[in-house]
């Protein structure tokens, strides 16, 4: 199973396509780690620095609604996998972007939108998040504080992220 928790990077917008976590203009690259240096490359937001140590550093994004919407592709996922970044946090996610996550082996969290909003008041440049995944908890650790919330997940969804994905879950059992 992957490492689950890390330094938080906070996007602080809802919608975030597909073509902004990775451009399309990259889809024909042969190997997750040509992807690599090319991760939100597109993402336009006041004083966000793709390249940046906040974004290179980062393991765990929260965001806001709709994420992972635009065009249905597994590149969004590995593009985040292949730069340590295995939880991605928010209100609601497009349905083919959630469940890429949990095919990769990552874990798409979703909470409320008042949760989230609560997440958001704990950014500061050490922010970061510890994932319980037995006990479905994360907990904020930052400057600010610290504080815990429970999320769900599917018993299906949460055995493709034991197995490491659904080709290692498929492997298993068929």
């Amino acid at each position: 199973m992957k490492k689950f928790g890390g330094k938080v990077l906070f996007l602080d917008r809802s919608d975030i396509n597909t073509d902004e976590i990775i451009p399309a203009k990259y889809l024909t690259e042969i190997s997750k780690e040509a992807l690599q240096p090319h991760m939100l490359e597109d993402l336009k937001l006041e004083g966000f620095d793709p390249q940046g140590a906040e974004a290179r550093e980062a393991e765990v994004i929260v965001t806001r609604a709709n994420f992972g919407c635009g065009s249905s592709r597994e590149h969004a996922p590995w593009v985040f996998e292949v730069n340590d970044i295995n939880v991605v946090i928010a209100s609601s996610f497009a349905r083919i972007f959630r469940q890429n996550m949990f095919n990769c082996g990552m874990l798409a969290i979703e909470l409320s939108e008042e949760d989230i909003s609560a997440l958001f008041e704990f950014r500061d440049d050490d922010g970061a998040i510890d994932i319980d995944f037995k006990n479905n908890s994360l907990t904020i650790t930052s400057g600010k504080g610290s504080r815990t919330f429970m999320y769900n997940i599917s018993e299906f969804d949460r055995a493709l992220v034991e197995a490491g994905g659904w080709l290692e879950f498929a492997d298993a059992r068929y």
